[in-house]
């Protein structure tokens, strides 16, 4: 049994694991919301909890191993595969994103790797962008309906497969970048503020640069997220530890913390407007803490190459979902048959699993 636990036997339960939990829970949400001519019983509301704990727990993770936040799945794949109104759909990614950054505000900031004063600092901008989104979301939905639905879905699933060609070709991160100058604004903030490096065993000290920069670009993140209802994890990381020089772990560790804290401003429109139901939104809460809890208890044992193959997979097939489900709500095209669908994922596993089988070569072999 125990080697069933190690490479490569591991890494091929977790995918089949995902795969069922995510197909269980597509299949009971989708059936539940096709509520008979006497209302929606009380197996189909139970379904579409089931479902949607399901559904959390695989993405949840997927994306703790992948190092990005639940939203950036949850949104695309509820849009892309069942039928929920797409303002329901954003407002609970917003919920996700915001409570999976929450949970991991606590252990970041007691152990000082999360800068506060550039947690403030990006939240501030992120929370004024993710503001204007989420109110941009809102008239979308009341003035364009139908067309604004594909709109929204076709404009996520090219963004969704950009994202996957920038995990396919890198986006370069550096884990200690060195700042050769500090432009006067940056330098009359004070940001810097050193940290217990547990694995140089040693206080560290270091620069930031270009904090002006930051916040536009952080704004622009902010709207994509609060528009669609996304988590800007993907996006937060780069911006900190490319535009503002900041070290990579610690870039990570903010990124969670001012998303917990920005995410609460973009909610607001979404609540006001009705758009975030409770007891929709619980069962994915739950379940992207005990997926996180057993992704990050994975992510120790399974090798990382394997989990970004697997993602890339997922994001491909969902941006499939995204763009024919678009075209066929804008009557652009019919709905693809299930046969097209079935032959879509089929040759997306196929490619995955040669690339893993090609990548755990490599890896015995290096």
């Amino acid at each position: 049994m125990g080697k069933y636990l190690k490479s490569p036997y591991l890494e091929i339960l977790v995918m089949v694991g995902i795969l069922v939990l995510s197909y269980v829970g597509i299949g009971l949400v989708s059936a539940g919301l096709e509520p008979p001519p006497g209302g929606m019983s009380g197996m189909a509301i139970f379904g579409i909890l089931l479902g949607s704990f399901f559904l959390s727990f695989g993405i949840a993770l997927l994306a703790v191993m992948g190092g990005i936040g639940g939203g950036v799945l949850f949104t695309p794949i509820l849009l892309a595969f069942t039928s929920v109104d797409s303002l329901i759909v954003r407002a609970t990614g917003l919920v996700v994103a915001m409570f999976s950054g929450l949970i991991s505000t606590g252990p970041f900031m007691r152990r000082g790797l999360a800068n506060l004063k550039i947690c403030i600092l990006a939240a501030t901008a992120y929370g004024i962008g993710a503001f204007v989104g989420a109110q941009g979301a809102l008239l979308v939905a009341e003035h364009l309906g139908a067309l604004g639905e594909g709109l929204v879905r076709l404009a996520l699933g090219l963004i969704i497969l950009s994202l996957a060609g920038y995990f396919v070709f890198g986006g370069q991160k550096i884990e200690w970048p060195e700042v050769k100058q500090v432009d006067p604004f940056t330098a009359k903030l004070k940001l810097t503020q050193p940290y217990y490096e547990a694995s140089l065993n040693k206080v560290v000290e270091y620069k930031v640069t270009r904090a002006w920069l930051l916040a536009m670009v952080v704004v622009g993140v902010g709207m994509l997220s609060g528009f669609f209802g996304l988590g800007a994890g993907w996006a937060i990381v780069p911006a900190l530890n490319l535009v503002m020089a900041v070290p990579l772990k610690v870039a990570a560790a903010c990124s969670g913390v001012l998303l917990g804290m920005g995410d609460c401003v973009a909610l607001w429109p979404y609540l006001l407007s009705g758009a975030i139901i409770p007891l929709f939104a619980a069962p994915w809460l739950v379940g992207q803490v005990l997926g996180g809890l057993v992704g990050a208890y994975i992510l120790m044992r399974v090798k990382a190459g394997f989990i970004r193959i697997l993602l890339i997979g997922v994001m491909v097939f969902t941006s499939y979902g995204l763009i024919t489900k678009a075209l066929s709500v804008m009557k652009v095209m019919p709905e693809p048959p299930v046969w097209v669908t079935g032959l879509v994922f089929a040759v997306i596993l196929v490619s995955v699993l040669v690339k893993l089988s090609g990548w755990s070569r490599r890896s015995k072999t290096a």
